[in-house]
């Protein structure tokens, strides 16, 4: 097919504004599928995005339209929303030549709106064409919509006139029509980023190829299958293929779209969206952002790759230890469908051995421990996350700690954070944190980011804000803010989000993206059980909380934790010092109440007995703790 009757977009939004649900009347609109076969979230292929009703995967599908008599070729891409999936969208972006921003008119803009946006506005690959940005309002047929109000707002974030702003239903499909019109009409015709070629013309030389890998996927037939976007040449069944980036060389098994399933097709062209089958069964290997080329005749990898570097840690145990083959298996499979993903073993004295795994964000780390339970059948153990820091140890320090750089150390798990007197400094990772919310909640929203030891920016008014005066009375109140910020890791990830919900009513969004490592005041706090560390309970924290949270890990220890044979302490310890510490009793029997009459002295000499022996027992003995004791520690 020519160029110019060939589409590509994608769907950009916050969480929860109606992506996939949009997408599903396109499929409809445009014959896609059948009546019949349609169902809710249909490119949602998972379960775990059914029922969480997010999408966690990227799902490309080839629909076929026509305008004013000519069939056109529309290639759409339905993004993930959630922040944790930032990078893949990121690349999904450059894969296309425009993109609908959609906004639900019931909540207007969010914070991940102005993440995806600022993402959208990045420069193109082939430089010629501009980005087409579409903004488009959905859920306009909810009783809450506020379409004038937010047409205001979007107009403000994107310079934008009042005409250009669409409106749709995702639901009844209102205004869905016009829409598909409207990405013919105002987003261009993909044009090859190298080759010499005129505008519209399909390259005719044999043997060149570039694409862009946007995501992949692992079949245990067909080992890694990835979706790629042709931008220069074309690709056929049995060509011989290269990866620009990890090197790997393998050949095509079969190539095809997607409808929305797959479609195998004789030959994949400059300006379509489709898979490639490569057969490969290692993992490591497809990575998103790589870009595909001839085996004999290599064409220069896109710009913007970047490695997606793990900023969440956790370690995950089998609760049985015969399952640990299997889990390393379910690893290494999960492993060939997410690049992102890391694992290595790692053995623990109270868990045993498991896997120490990296993760892009909290969501991953919840996605993949379900998929865990779910797909494979593993009871797990899975501990505290934590995040990289960078330890620079004090001269002499580094003979004690193994995988040190020179000086310096990079501690992945609280249990390896060395000790207070071998640190010369500590750093660890920021992030750049945007706040939308109404107004009227800025007080708690301070105040939480002062709590959270976030350094405040600037604060933003936009969209009906102004002069309240004016608004009617229902109007009143919902004025709204954008709030940056800047904040350690460490605080996002201790329960920040819930606590911003919460301060909020609900109304407040949220979104982060990974910035510079800085000086962290820091130290490791132990948790001991009689006189023992248990590993872990180990943890990271800042150096102002940390009686407070030895408070807590000792407390919450002390009333989850059964009543042993002896008596024991249980103990926070850091900066050199145990600053936290509950007894707790033994268990006690009466050895005398066999006993009747007869001299005093007989009854002191068996309670002399059983306290010698509990002595014995409490210098011998060993603390059981249970496997529930763990998982409700690992617990906030």
């Amino acid at each position: 097919m020519d160029l110019k009757h060939i589409r590509n977009f994608s769907i950009i939004a916050h969480i929860d504004h109606g992506k996939s649900t949009l997408a599903d009347r396109m499929l409809e609109i445009t014959h896609t599928i059948e009546t019949r076969k349609m169902r809710d979230q249909v490119l949602d292929s998972m379960e775990l995005e059914r029922e969480r009703g997010i999408t966690i995967k990227m799902q490309p599908v080839r629909m076929e339209h026509n305008f004013h008599g000519e069939n056109y070729v529309l290639n759409l891409i339905d993004t993930p929303g959630h922040i944790d999936f930032s990078y893949e969208v990121s690349r999904a972006l450059k894969a296309v030549e425009g993109s609908i921003l959609l906004i639900d008119s019931t909540q207007g803009v969010q914070a991940q709106t102005l993440t995806t946006l600022a993402m959208a506005r990045l420069p193109r690959h082939n430089g010629r064409e501009p980005f087409i940005i579409i903004p488009v309002l959905s859920k306009i047929d909810s009783p809450l919509s506020r379409v004038e109000e937010v047409k205001e707002e979007v107009m403000q974030l994107l310079d934008c006139s009042n005409d250009e702003i669409l409106l749709v239903s995702g639901r009844t499909g209102e205004g869905v029509e016009n829409l598909l019109q409207e990405v013919i009409k105002r987003i261009p015709e993909p044009t090859p980023t190298l080759l010499p070629l005129t505008k519209g013309e399909v390259p005719k030389a044999e043997g060149v190829l570039r694409a862009l890998v946007f995501d992949f996927k692992y079949s245990n037939h067909r080992g890694v299958i990835v979706f790629v976007r042709v931008f220069d040449g074309k690709v056929k069944k049995g060509d011989s293929l290269i990866f620009a980036v990890s090197g790997e060389k393998f050949t095509a098994l079969e190539v095809g779209t997607f409808s929305p399933e797959e479609t195998s097709r004789e030959m994949l062209s400059s300006g379509d969206t489709g898979y490639i089958v490569t057969g490969i069964k290692r993992p490591g290997i497809a990575s998103v952002g790589d870009t595909i080329t001839m085996f004999k005749n290599p064409l220069p990898a896109f710009s913007g790759y970047m490695k997606p570097l793990p900023v969440v840690w956790a370690s995950v145990f089998p609760e049985d230890a015969d399952d640990f083959t299997e889990l390393k298996a379910s690893l290494g499979k999960l492993k060939l469908s997410d690049s992102a993903f890391s694992f290595e073993e790692e053995s623990s004295g109270s868990l045993g051995r498991g896997f120490r795994c990296g993760f892009l964000g909290m969501l991953l780390l919840e996605i993949i421990t379900e998929r865990l339970r779910r797909e494979f059948n593993l009871d797990l153990v899975i501990t505290t996350p934590s995040i990289t820091y960078e330890v620079l140890l004090k001269k002499g320090a580094e003979k004690i700690y193994p995988h040190t750089i020179g000086n310096s150390v990079r501690v992945y798990s609280p249990y390896f954070f060395p000790d207070d007197g071998n640190i010369l400094d500590v750093h660890e990772p920021w992030v750049d944190v945007k706040i939308i919310s109404p107004s009227s909640y800025i007080g708690a929203i301070m105040q939480l980011l002062f709590d959270h030891e976030a350094e405040i920016g600037d604060t933003e008014n936009f969209g009906l804000r102004h002069d309240e005066v004016s608004l009617r009375p229902d109007e009143v109140g919902r004025s709204r803010s954008a709030i940056s910020a800047l904040m350690p890791l460490r605080e996002l990830m201790r329960n920040f989000f819930d606590e911003l919900k919460s301060a909020t009513s609900g109304y407040g969004s949220l979104s982060y993206e990974i910035g510079e490592m800085r000086t962290a005041l820091v130290t490791r706090l132990d948790i001991l059980v009689a006189n023992e560390i248990v590993p872990a309970f180990s943890r990271v924290v800042s150096k102002k909380r940390v009686e407070e949270e030895a408070e807590r890990a000792v407390e919450k220890l002390h009333g989850l934790l059964p009543r042993q044979m002896f008596s024991l302490k249980i103990q926070g310890k850091a900066l050199g010092r145990i600053i936290s510490s509950r007894s707790m009793s033994g268990m006690k029997k009466d050895v005398t109440q066999h006993m009747y009459g007869g001299d005093i002295t007989r009854k002191m000499k068996l309670r002399e007995k059983q306290k010698k022996g509990k002595k014995k027992m409490k210098e011998r003995g060993k603390v059981n703790i249970p496997q529930d004791v763990f998982l409700k520690m690992m617990r906030n």
